[in-house]
């Protein structure tokens, strides 16, 4: 986690549901006071089918002020309603204390497992970041990436899954801002980045100011924005890399991460909303169209994401809602790095999407 001994490192960012469960958790570590009381987003009633649930709605990077994350929270309660509740925690997970202090170990753990690239061409290794433990949509998207990397593209053991979920805590690194500087720290190591072709899949709610919410209450994470995001990935020396941010106002992230050797892709443009999370969805439009039914339909990113933005356009339109819009920048070099990739690669059956277990 961020030392407060680093003056390039800022203080963590805590929405006001956080700070009453910090408070009271710090209570309940020293021995007295009730229980944590546990910030949760509280299901939803299932959307009518005319109205789709809103998805999401050199030294370090600065990190967000609080105003960000009150805007990716506010959007999501805007759909969700958030609510202070005691029993979310689960009874059989480690207490929010212990999460918290095995997280250097839990990524030790998952960058042992990453499997060594195969000499002599370009390999295509990934990090999957679910952001919202409040719903179950965004965890199944994390793992569904590993399934294809694993079968689809022939690349077992060469994802890393970040992801907060009540049912992961004590099996998956959290997804958190520390902890993807230290996938990509350890993916460095592992890959050749001078060859190799980085991933990076991020899942959750958006914010109107482009802010992703990354929530695993009650305990205290940064947030992410453009400027953060960005300079996490110029941090490291990844010459080609694939970047997708699935989340609502995600076009915000473009003009950021666009470069030579970068492939870019959002889910909706800078100033919409994309479709398809809640307690009531499996996978959101974009998941299913991109990663579920595009890149089974074709192993080309960008001939993949052509056919979701079609499809997408038909949901939308069906349902009557205001279009997403999702984004694209292929910047120089890139696509013809992927054919490259695309013409040594094991490319095998396609794998149908199922939720995690």
């Amino acid at each position: 986690m961020p030392s407060s001994l680093d003056p390039g490192r800022r203080t963590a960012i805590y929405t006001l549901a956080g700070f009453i469960a910090g408070a009271l958790l710090t209570a309940a570590v020293l021995g007295f006071g009730p229980r944590p009381v546990m910030t949760s987003v509280a299901p939803r009633p299932p959307a009518p089918a005319s109205t789709p649930a809103v998805a999401g709605s050199s030294a370090p990077p600065a990190r967000p002020a609080p105003a960000a994350t009150v805007a990716a929270a506010d959007d999501a309660a805007d759909d969700e309603g958030l609510q202070l509740d005691v029993g979310n925690w689960p009874d059989n997970a480690p207490t929010p204390e212990q999460v918290f202090a095995s997280q250097p170990e839990a990524m030790r753990t998952a960058l042992g497992k990453l499997a060594k690239r195969t000499p002599g061409k370009p390999n295509v290794y990934a990090v999957a970041f679910g952001g919202d433990a409040s719903e179950d949509v965004f965890r199944n998207e994390a793992e569904y990436l590993d399934k294809l990397m694993g079968t689809r593209f022939g690349s077992p053991g060469h994802t890393l899954v970040l992801e907060n979920n009540p049912d992961t805590l004590a099996t998956r690194p959290l997804a958190s801002w520390s902890n993807l500087e230290s996938a990509l720290d350890g993916l460095a190591r592992v890959m050749n980045p001078k060859d190799d072709i980085l991933l990076v899949y991020i899942a959750t709610h958006g914010g109107s100011d482009h802010s992703l919410l990354v929530d695993m209450d009650p305990i205290p994470l940064d947030q992410l924005d453009p400027d953060g995001l960005s300079q996490i990935l110029a941090r490291h020396d990844f010459r080609w890399k694939v970047v997708v941010v699935n989340a609502c106002y995600s076009g915000g992230y473009v003009p950021k991460l666009r470069g030579a050797g970068s492939l870019v892709m959002t889910s909706a443009r800078t100033d919409r909303t994309s479709f398809g999370c809640g307690s009531d969805s499996d996978i959101t439009y974009f998941g299913h169209a991109w990663l579920a039914d595009g890149l089974n339909a074709t192993p080309d990113f960008v001939q993949a994401f052509d056919q979701a933005r079609t499809e997408i356009a038909g949901w939308e339109k069906r349902d009557a809602v205001t279009p997403s819009e999702p984004q694209i920048d292929v910047g120089a070099g890139i696509a013809d790095k992927l054919a490259t990739w695309r013409k040594v690669a094991k490319i095998g059956p396609a794998v149908p999407f199922a939720p995690a277990k």
